[in-house]
Protein backbone atom coordinates (compact mmCIF):
# COMPACT_ATOMS: atom_id res chain seq x y z
CA UNK A 1 0.00 0.00 0.00
CA UNK A 2 1.34 3.42 -0.92
CA UNK A 3 1.58 5.89 1.96
CA UNK A 4 0.93 9.62 1.65
CA UNK A 5 2.92 11.84 3.98
CA UNK A 6 1.62 15.13 5.35
CA UNK A 7 3.75 15.95 8.37
CA UNK A 8 7.37 16.39 9.42
CA UNK A 9 8.75 14.58 12.45
CA UNK A 10 11.90 15.16 14.47
CA UNK A 11 13.20 11.78 15.65
CA UNK A 12 15.80 11.45 18.39
CA UNK A 13 17.81 8.24 18.26
CA UNK A 14 18.94 6.53 21.46
CA UNK A 15 22.42 8.05 21.00
CA UNK A 16 20.79 11.55 21.16
CA UNK A 17 21.40 12.29 17.47
CA UNK A 18 18.43 13.80 15.67
CA UNK A 19 17.05 13.45 12.19
CA UNK A 20 13.97 14.65 10.34
CA UNK A 21 11.48 12.50 8.48
CA UNK A 22 8.29 12.77 6.52
CA UNK A 23 5.39 11.02 8.18
CA UNK A 24 1.66 10.73 8.62
CA UNK A 25 -0.54 9.90 11.59
CA UNK A 26 0.04 6.15 11.12
CA UNK A 27 3.82 6.60 10.95
CA UNK A 28 3.71 8.89 13.98
CA UNK A 29 1.84 6.17 15.88
CA UNK A 30 4.63 3.71 15.02
CA UNK A 31 7.19 6.31 16.11
CA UNK A 32 5.43 6.87 19.44
CA UNK A 33 5.25 3.11 20.00
CA UNK A 34 8.98 2.80 19.24
CA UNK A 35 9.77 5.62 21.70
CA UNK A 36 7.62 4.06 24.43
CA UNK A 37 9.46 0.75 23.99
CA UNK A 38 12.99 2.18 23.85
CA UNK A 39 13.76 1.67 20.15
CA UNK A 40 14.18 5.43 19.73
CA UNK A 41 14.43 8.11 22.41
CA UNK A 42 11.59 10.38 21.27
CA UNK A 43 9.57 11.71 18.37
CA UNK A 44 8.06 15.12 17.92
CA UNK A 45 5.77 16.44 15.19
CA UNK A 46 7.24 19.69 13.88
CA UNK A 47 4.58 20.53 11.33
CA UNK A 48 1.31 19.01 10.14
CA UNK A 49 -0.50 19.45 6.82
CA UNK A 50 2.61 20.28 4.82
CA UNK A 51 2.20 21.38 1.20
CA UNK A 52 2.50 18.73 -1.55
CA UNK A 53 5.61 20.12 -3.23
CA UNK A 54 7.69 18.27 -5.82
CA UNK A 55 10.29 17.58 -3.10
CA UNK A 56 7.65 15.92 -0.92
CA UNK A 57 6.41 13.83 -3.85
CA UNK A 58 9.94 12.70 -4.78
CA UNK A 59 10.82 11.68 -1.22
CA UNK A 60 7.41 10.06 -0.72
CA UNK A 61 7.89 7.99 -3.90
CA UNK A 62 11.39 6.99 -2.79
CA UNK A 63 10.15 5.81 0.62
CA UNK A 64 7.21 3.92 -0.91
CA UNK A 65 9.51 2.24 -3.48
CA UNK A 66 12.16 1.17 -0.95
CA UNK A 67 10.30 0.42 2.30
CA UNK A 68 7.31 -1.68 3.35
CA UNK A 69 4.42 -0.48 5.49
CA UNK A 70 5.08 -1.95 8.96
CA UNK A 71 2.44 -2.83 11.54
CA UNK A 72 1.71 -0.27 14.24
CA UNK A 73 3.15 -2.43 17.02
CA UNK A 74 6.32 -3.41 15.16
CA UNK A 75 9.01 -4.55 17.62
CA UNK A 76 11.90 -2.39 16.53
CA UNK A 77 12.52 0.76 14.57
CA UNK A 78 13.36 0.97 10.88
CA UNK A 79 15.06 4.23 9.98
CA UNK A 80 14.46 5.13 6.36
CA UNK A 81 17.95 5.62 4.90
CA UNK A 82 18.11 8.19 2.12
CA UNK A 83 20.39 8.73 -0.83
CA UNK A 84 22.24 12.08 -1.08
CA UNK A 85 19.59 13.21 -3.58
CA UNK A 86 16.81 12.35 -1.13
CA UNK A 87 18.70 14.14 1.67
CA UNK A 88 18.63 17.23 -0.56
CA UNK A 89 14.88 16.81 -1.00
CA UNK A 90 14.41 16.55 2.77
CA UNK A 91 16.47 19.71 3.28
CA UNK A 92 14.31 21.49 0.70
CA UNK A 93 11.14 20.30 2.47
CA UNK A 94 12.44 21.72 5.76
CA UNK A 95 13.19 25.06 4.05
CA UNK A 96 9.78 25.16 2.33
CA UNK A 97 8.15 24.68 5.73
CA UNK A 98 10.38 27.23 7.49
CA UNK A 99 12.03 24.56 9.64
CA UNK A 100 15.64 25.32 8.71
Amino acid sequence: MKETFNLIEEITRNDDSIYFELGNITHNGRSEYAAEHGYIKRVRILKMNIARSSSVEKLENYINDHYQLLPLEYDGWEEWRRTPEMDTNMTQILLENKLD
